[in-house]
């Protein structure tokens, strides 16, 4: 594995890549316009950016990994009575949407970086799986514990995966001013060849170990750096092995799927009298988009709905 040089700015790519010598696997991603754009739709304070950036960035890094191109990863964190009462990621075919909802009032008592405590107190993460192929859903639930946002993820792979996992997360400002986020997942495969120990079983496997300590040398400036290729980093952590497979890339968008007719049809769901309720003194009812903040003004009159 040669380290690759490239003075093109690296962003809105996740990339795999695989160990087999060590049973491992992993994702590296990076976000840089896509992130921008989601985070242009709101005016968040730097520290919810900063956190919807690193979340974001996770949801990027679990999504990438879905076999079903129609498959979706929904990322939801969530407290009672937390500053921030609910943030929201998800992806789905390469296209990522989310957004936080929070306490602006006590956010500005805490200083400029808040630990995951202070923003979300006794709180909890879930990762929804979604197939598309087959409809199948899978839900997993953990208390949203650590001081980082990815230290929470290695608990929900620890504790509902059961499979040794590595997250890294970053995120630096550009020159531009723009948020830059990066990520790093790698996991130990739980799959044992015949006669052997399952893997998933044993955290303190030394193939695990020996992979984790070279993953955990990332800095988080280096996954944020978008002069830095993906292939470079991940040649930086692995060039010492015998074997690293580097997998297909997927492109990362902005994709919300707020859609004025599926709005329509919502609405044309509740009794004329209700709609009657919504509506503003011109008989129009707004509905926001929670993840880009578009507005989608619909008449109250159930024939224009309908229609």
């Amino acid at each position: 594995m040669s380290d690759p040089i490239s003075s093109v700015a690296d962003t809105d790519r996740a990339l795999g890549f695989t160990i087999p010598d060590r049973h491992a696997r992993g994702r590296i991603a990076r976000l840089g316009p896509v992130l921008d754009a989601i985070l242009s739709a709101h005016a968040y304070p730097p520290a919810i950016e900063r956190l919807l950036a690193e979340a974001l960035t996770l949801t990027a890094l679990l999504g990438a990994t879905l076999k079903d191109a129609g498959g979706q990863l929904t990322l939801q964190a969530q407290t009672q009575g937390g500053i921030v009462g609910l943030m929201v990621c998800d992806y789905k075919g390469g296209e990522l949407r989310g957004y936080v909802q929070f306490d602006a009032d006590r956010l500005a008592q805490l200083g400029a970086n808040p630990s995951l405590y202070a923003l979300f107190a006794k709180g909890y993460l879930a990762l929804t799986f979604d197939q598309a192929t087959t409809g199948e859903r899978y839900q997993g639930i953990v208390p949203l514990d650590g001081d980082t946002l990815a230290e929470a993820a290695q608990a929900y792979f620890a504790q509902s995966e059961q499979i040794p996992s590595f997250v890294q997360l970053g995120t630096q400002r550009a020159p531009d001013g723009r948020l830059v986020a990066g990520g790093l997942f790698v996991q130990h495969l739980p799959e044992g060849e015949e006669g052997r120990e399952r893997l998933h079983v044993r955290q303190d496997h030394p193939e695990w170990h020996h992979v984790e300590s070279l993953a955990a040398t990332m800095g988080s400036d280096e996954l944020a750096d978008s002069a830095l290729p993906l292939e470079t980093l991940i040649w930086r952590l692995f060039n010492e092995e015998r074997e690293v497979r580097v997998l297909g890339a997927t492109t990362l968008t902005r994709g919300c799927r707020c859609d004025a007719d599926y709005v329509r049809s919502v609405l044309a769901r509740f009794p004329a009298e209700e709609r009657a309720e919504m509506a503003d003194a011109d008989g129009m009812i707004t509905v926001d988009c929670a993840f880009c903040s578009t507005k989608f003004p619909v008449p109250a009159d159930s024939a224009a709905i309908s229609g």
